[in-house]
């Protein structure tokens, strides 16, 4: 299952909810406004009359500096300059510190039908959990078949064919002590540099055994065995092993698999009777931690190798 990059929208009532904002006015269109950008404005060039490069599905937030700017003009002035910005259709305008909003604001807010919100916090404060927020919420997302689970707090992302045995090693992994975040669909989103991987809803602590059936992870084995998302640190590949194909015994062959343009550590895992997958992942998992700390096996011995036969020269 493979789902195109897809970057979504944020409801403004749902963010209204998660940070308590104060709705001084519904606008015409508060049941149906919606973000989809990341950034913020401070419209305090817009109150002068300046408009060029104005992005007006931006967020606007006005605290202490533009309420001084705003205090320096007279009530025609002040009126001009908040109507000039509620012809934009914003998708709200946010005043800080709870500071009180201007008859002028609230008269153009009504004229307009424009969102109108209050928060206590600082400017800052606000602008920076917003944008926190919004860079979570909107990131580029795509839905990966596999199954996602940290194993010593590394992300490792399992993929292969269907039947190849994931769901089967990662069961193995759970009763080992490891934590399943997602079974048979993940869906991935780009923060950052950073992948972050959690399972749909509707799935979520479930795992598919064939002869089985569907398992709660959560009722079966607790809390302690689940968890609802991880970054992906490492993609382990499990592919039906072939007689003629040459496998790297040595390590320094490495692999990479790019997810939304991050290029993610990839190892590849023959797979045939007798073989413990969920050791071989679970050993996977540490050697890339171990690598990210600069202890790299593989090129230790073949150093020492090097070393042995220019010692022999």
């Amino acid at each position: 299952m493979v789902r195109d990059e897809i970057t979504g929208t944020v409801k403004l009532k749902r963010l209204v909810e998660h940070f308590g904002l104060k709705v001084l006015y519904a606008g015409k269109d508060y049941e149906t406004a919606e973000i989809g950008i990341k950034d913020v404005n401070r419209p305090g060039l817009q109150f002068v009359g300046f408009f060029d490069y104005f992005d007006p599905r931006r967020l606007q937030v006005i605290g202490m500096a533009e309420t001084k700017l705003l205090e320096g003009m007279d009530h025609q002035r002040r009126a001009e300059s908040f109507a000039a910005l509620f012809e934009y259709e914003i998708p709200a305008l946010v005043i800080s510190r709870d500071l009180d909003c201007f008859p002028e604001c609230m008269e153009m807010a009504r004229k307009f039908g424009r969102n109108l919100l209050s928060t206590s916090d600082t400017t800052v404060v606000f602008t920076s959990k917003v944008i926190d927020y919004l860079n979570h919420e909107l990131a580029a997302t795509v839905t990966r078949h596999g199954v996602l689970l940290d194993i010593y707090g590394e992300g490792v992302l399992i993929i292969g064919d269907s039947g190849i045995g994931k769901s089967e090693t990662a069961i193995e992994l759970v009763k080992r002590g490891h934590r399943l975040v997602a079974d048979d669909a993940v869906d991935i989103r780009r923060v950052s540099n950073q992948l972050i991987g959690k399972a749909p809803e509707l799935i979520r602590h479930y795992i598919e055994l064939r002869g089985i059936g569907l398992v709660d992870l959560q009722q079966l084995f607790g809390m302690s065995a689940v968890k609802l998302e991880s970054q992906i640190d490492l993609v382990v590949e499990m592919e039906p092993w072939q007689q003629d194909k040459f496998y790297d015994r040595f390590g320094l062959d490495e692999q990479t698999m790019n997810i939304l343009g991050v290029e993610l550590p990839k190892v590849t895992i023959p797979v045939q009777p007798g073989r413990n997958l969920a050791v071989i992942v679970e050993v996977a998992a540490m050697n890339n931690r171990h690598k990210k700390y600069g202890f790299n096996s593989a090129q230790q011995m073949a150093d020492r190798l090097a070393d042995l036969n220019n010692a022999g020269k």
